[in-house]
């Protein structure tokens, strides 16, 4: 099932603004997935790529460090009232 807000867009409200970096985050997961993937197997088949390791390391430390910014500019938690 797709994520959804529910709810008028403001740009201005920090949980909107939390779920648009989680959005962008899974955005950044799918596409590293779907890349990296695609050129092991195509290193497999019959294209020696030298440096593969290294931009796979580097392009999932970014993601990482993509991750913790999420989670640390995350707001508060608010109590349902």
């Amino acid at each position: 099932m797709p994520i959804r807000w529910y709810g008028p867009a403001d740009p201005g409200d920090p949980t909107y603004r939390h779920f648009e970096r989680i959005v962008n985050l899974t955005l950044h997961g799918a596409v590293f997935a779907a890349v990296n993937s695609g050129l092991w197997f195509l290193q497999e088949l019959r294209h020696p790529f030298s440096h593969l390791d290294l931009v796979t390391l580097t392009w999932g430390a970014m993601l990482l460090v993509h991750g913790g910014v999420v989670i640390a500019l995350r707001p508060p938690r608010q109590d349902p009232a």
